[in-house]
């Protein structure tokens, strides 16, 4: 049999809703809509993790962050983890990343060292735009070297101590201060040209990765960095929304009443909707570049063999809880993200709402490139739905940190921690998640039903090692 091709268009921080295909009206996503009225989209989809690292390889690896010992940021993954590119190398398929990967923390190594290959053949890592001396940078260099201090979203400011400390200076303007790296606060201008983008980086490398690869079955993944704050994009995005038009998100009342009425303060209208504006104009460009892909993909003749997806490693808050970014304590908002796979004979325009993860995706990947599913993956196979058998029941999803737990069922949020505290949320009256209902006594019975399915679904996750003989 011919292998199809993998293809993973990989965003950074996206909601489930920031997409034109889930219903939003207001964002523009033509592309990724047209991506999936011909393939398959899941509205229940969680991730394992509310932020990048953990989030990443529990995803590649079919595996929850428990399992792998990576629950927390500033871990790096070893080597000897187990990944898709892995299990697909036997196969004869060869793989690339290109562009945001994050398995290495970022502030204190040198990006011009060879990167660790975790199974990749080709890689071109640039995890932050402009920031260091990484790919990203040299392809830009290279393109128009007059513009380098145009390119950078501002310098983390754990890389500005350890380039003082070991006495370095890349040579480059950095936009702002370190603080503003996160600028929650506007869209911001690029200050170079459109097409220097990181976005732009990812979309044309990976259109000639597809364009070279030839008969040999290929993954590539295309690492973007957008929406990730700060929301910078080329003004022609930014122009696209009119900020004073754009819909503020719906605050029970006590949490409205904090906010302010000054429109320069965080969280007031004015405000929500130009942190709405970058956000969306963020995703628009990276729409635009993913379009470019996928003509690159129809130009090579391969679209009919390559199974594209479409996901996203974490959600943004974008006000709603009064926050911005991601992470603790895992709602809706950062746990649930799009998911998109449109596969050689799947049937179109296909929608499923029922509960997934992103540790499905590898199984899934595998049954459709027809490879054996190994026993120590913990996600289930989503290839039957998009074959077009009846929906699945998956019960829950579960997200996870260090000392916590999250349970997301149908009808409820419930939060276990270490330390033996308990939150639940009725997800059917209350969506966003705003309203502790664990200490109330009609809910004991909801309670105790998730503590049970939560700990089921723990025992489930087991995977001890294997017997090799009777004793």
């Amino acid at each position: 049999m011919k292998r199809p091709n993998i293809l993973i268009l990989y965003t950074d921080q996206q909601r489930w809703d920031a997409l034109g295909a889930a219903g939003n009206t207001e964002i523009k996503t033509p592309q990724l809509d047209r991506l999936a009225a011909r393939g398959a989209t899941f509205s229940h989809h969680f991730v394992q993790n509310p932020v990048c690292m953990p989030s990443r390889i529990s995803m590649l690896s079919g595996r929850y962050p428990s399992t792998l010992g990576i629950t927390d940021m500033g871990v790096p993954v070893p080597e000897t983890i187990i990944t898709l590119p892995h299990m697909l190398a036997q196969y004869g398929y060869r793989s690339a990343n290109i562009g945001k990967l994050h398995f290495l923390p970022h502030a204190n190594r040198d990006h011009r060292l060879p990167h660790p290959a975790y199974g990749f053949d080709h890689l071109e890592i640039a995890d932050e735009p402009g920031v260091y001396e990484d790919a990203y940078r040299a392809w830009v260099r290279q393109q128009a070297p007059d513009q380098m201090d145009g390119i950078s979203a501002g310098i983390p400011p754990a890389t500005q101590v350890w380039q003082q400390t070991m006495g370095i200076d890349d040579g480059v303007v950095h936009r702002g201060d370190p603080q503003g790296r996160h600028d929650f606060d506007r869209g911001i201008p690029f200050a170079a040209a459109v097409h220097l983008t990181h976005s732009a980086f990812v979309g044309e490398q990976t259109a000639e990765f597809i364009k070279a690869a030839g008969d040999q079955p290929f993954l590539c993944i295309a690492g973007f960095y957008s929406p990730h704050a700060p929301w910078i994009a080329p003004q022609i995005y930014l122009d696209l929304y009119d900020n004073e038009s754009l819909s503020l998100p719906q605050f029970p009342s006590p949490i409205d009443n904090q906010r302010p009425a000054d429109e320069n303060a965080p969280f007031s209208d004015a405000q929500l909707r130009r942190a709405k504006q970058g956000y969306y104009a963020m995703i628009s460009e990276m729409d635009h570049c993913v379009g470019r892909i996928l003509a690159a993909l129809d130009a090579s003749g391969t679209r009919d063999n390559t199974i594209v997806v479409f996901t996203s490693d974490h959600g943004e808050w974008l006000g709603d809880h009064l926050r911005y970014g991601k992470g603790y304590p895992a709602d809706d908002a950062v746990s649930r993200v799009p998911l998109i796979i449109a596969a050689p004979g799947g049937q179109e325009r296909q929608e499923h709402g029922g509960i997934v993860e992103a540790v499905d995706i590898v199984p899934t990947l595998l049954e459709l490139a027809g490879i054996q599913i190994p026993p120590f993956l913990q996600g289930e196979s989503l290839a039957p739905l998009l074959a077009g058998s009846a929906d699945r029941s998956k019960a829950s999803a579960l997200t996870e940190g260090p000392g916590w737990k999250s349970l997301r069922s149908e009808s409820y949020r419930y939060l276990a921690h270490a330390d033996g505290r308990e939150n639940l949320w009725d997800m059917r009256s209350d969506p966003g998640a705003y309203h502790d209902v664990a200490g109330n006594a009609d809910y004991q019975i909801a309670l105790a039903e998730c503590r049970h399915l939560l700990l089921t679904r723990l025992l489930a996750m087991e995977r001890p090692l294997p017997r090799a003989w009777t004793y």
